[in-house]
């Protein structure tokens, strides 16, 4: 890391006055440049101008918040639909030569809906579209998988289990999340207090660097393989594949649905798991939903209802958990169940990637590192019952991801957390939109007292505009001093390492959206 830092100061001043002339200024002429220059290198039906019949199909395709497709949301130039990684390099290529940039969407799920549209007027873009680099190739051998970034986490997990039922790979609950998005910000999911992030279980890497070139860890560099392991994406570089471990469970698993209202007794219980929670073993995790004057407690145990009963009656019985409140299982069919909700939902659902663009969402995130005293709770439960009011999400930690040190990956919210909090409004029309929103944000501002603090932290996957965005400086950089306000509540102190390794791999800042990682140069600020 010295030595990074080092480099920096010896050579950036001299190599970015060099490289910036590596980027065309954007225009009309140079627009038409790129798509010449795209076809010259890729074949003409990967490549959707807004002249194309399936242009705008294939837009909407992986958009999954309703308020990102307007009249007044700006189209990309193109859409290049890759199906191969020299489709990608060339894409660059090109973007770099005719000074058209690029945003990169592998699911969809970008909370901003940066990875497809810009929020910045006038600016010339192209989307890649990953969804056609999707395969998954499992080893059984050593336990290994390389997945492309398209691939949805229901395809890896789906593929994974069918080649061997116990085995399976920590990530996100959600199944048309894209493997891309999800890995780069770090993967939250119902094992991770077993086995880590999904950060933690990533062991190479096939990345699209600035210059055009496809490069493995080897390749790359140690300092670019931990940025891109939770440094948000879209900012060092596309990275096409991944290589993840993956992880062992039992044939049979147990999940139960609890639901517990007010009445009875569910602010009780939510204050009590806020203890309970971070400190069960690491093979039980139960989250909390909080929508409605109720909260429903999710849970995934990796062994049988038995053991579960046990564990239950003895460090949390204010649940209440019976044995009718069990279901034994496979994993995958648990994957089905903590999404869908309904026991009969075949795993082959897990496969569909469709989206509907029939509402609207609005997210923030938080960290909390104390327990919020019962008295608080009394007055959170209220704003379910509001107008606009949406929902609450409770995730634990503690176990393996708590006991990972905060600087190993750019994720920082380890051992001092002891649960992540998500909020979600949503609504479906101009009249409801207002509410929604005033919603979100007085709850937000509710909890600051009882959430973490210097700085308040979030979550890069939940990303979330509000906290601040890039401005971008004379010199067509990125701004360090703007990034930072926003960069140190996702990353906290290793916003530095990682503005330090994106002027390092892209100081001409080629790679970049409202909330990249800026270059740590002095010229940016």
């Amino acid at each position: 890391m010295a030595a990074l830092f080092r480099n920096l100061a010896l050579g950036l001043a001299i190599s970015f006055f060099v490289s910036c002339h590596c980027l065309a200024v954007p225009s009309l002429a140079s627009s038409d440049g790129f798509l010449q220059c795209l076809l010259q290198k890729i074949p003409g039906e990967l490549v959707l101008t807004q002249s194309s019949s399936n242009f705008t199909a294939v837009l909407v395709s992986s958009i999954r918040n309703a308020k990102f497709f307007t009249n007044a949301t700006a189209r990309p130039l193109c859409i290049v639909t890759p199906i191969d990684a020299s489709h990608v390099q060339a894409a660059v290529l090109c973007g770099r030569a005719e000074g058209v940039r690029l945003r990169v969407r592998s699911g969809g799920h970008d909370y901003e809906g940066l990875s497809y549209r810009s929020v910045r007027g006038g600016e010339v873009f192209a989307v890649i579209d990953l969804a056609g680099v999707r395969s998954v190739s499992v080893s059984l051998g050593d336990a290994t998988a390389w997945v492309d970034s398209g691939a949805t986490l229901g395809e890896l997990y789906y593929t994974v289990a069918k080649s061997n039922p116990e085995l399976a790979f920590p990530a996100g609950v959600c199944p048309t999340i894209g493997v891309g998005g999800h890995l780069s910000g770090g993967g939250i999911s119902m094992m991770m207090r077993k086995y880590g992030l999904s950060i933690d279980n990533i062991l190479d890497a096939k990345i699209v660097n600035a210059n055009g070139e496809l490069v493995d860890r080897a390749a790359m560099g140690e300092d670019l393989f931990w940025a891109i392991r939770g440094g948000g994406g879209e900012s060092f570089g596309i990275v096409v594949s991944w290589k993840i471990r993956l992880v062992q469970v039992p044939s049979t698993v147990t999940v139960f649905i609890i639901r517990r209202t007010v009445d009875q007794g569910a602010v009780d219980v939510v204050t009590r798991w806020q203890d309970v929670a971070p400190s069960l073993p690491s093979e039980l995790t139960i989250r909390v939903i909080l929508q409605g004057p109720q909260a429903t407690f999710q849970s995934l145990y990796l062994g049988s209802c038995a053991a579960l009963l046990l564990t239950m009656s003895s460090l949390f019985p204010e649940l209440g958990m019976t044995s009718a409140d069990c279901r034994e299982m496979s994993w995958l069919q648990s994957a089905a169940l903590i999404q869908f909700w309904n026991p009969n939902t075949p795993v082959e659902e897990l496969l569909n990637r469709r989206t509907s663009l029939q509402g609207s969402t609005k997210g923030k995130s938080d960290y909390v590192e104390r327990a919020i005293p019962n008295g608080v709770w009394k007055n959170i439960f209220p704003w379910f019952t509001m107008n606009g009011a949406g929902m609450v999400i409770l995730e634990p930690q503690g176990g393996f991801v708590g006991s990972v040190p905060a600087a190993a990956t750019p994720y920082p919210h380890r051992s001092g957390a002891l649960y992540n909090v998500q909020y979600i409004a949503f609504w479906s029309g101009d009249d409801t939109a207002a509410a929604a929103n005033r919603w979100i944000s007085d709850l937000y501002a509710f909890m600051e007292p009882y959430v973490s603090k210097n700085p308040r932290a979030a979550y890069v996957n939940y990303r979330d505009m509000d906290l601040g965005e890039n401005a971008v400086a004379a010199n067509d950089v990125s701004s360090f001093d703007s990034g930072k306000v926003w960069g140190r509540r996702y990353f906290a102190g290793n916003f530095d390492r990682l503005a330090a390794v994106k002027a390092a791999v892209d100081p001409t800042d080629y790679f970049r959206n409202e909330q990249s990682i800026p270059p740590l140069l002095a010229l940016s600020k």
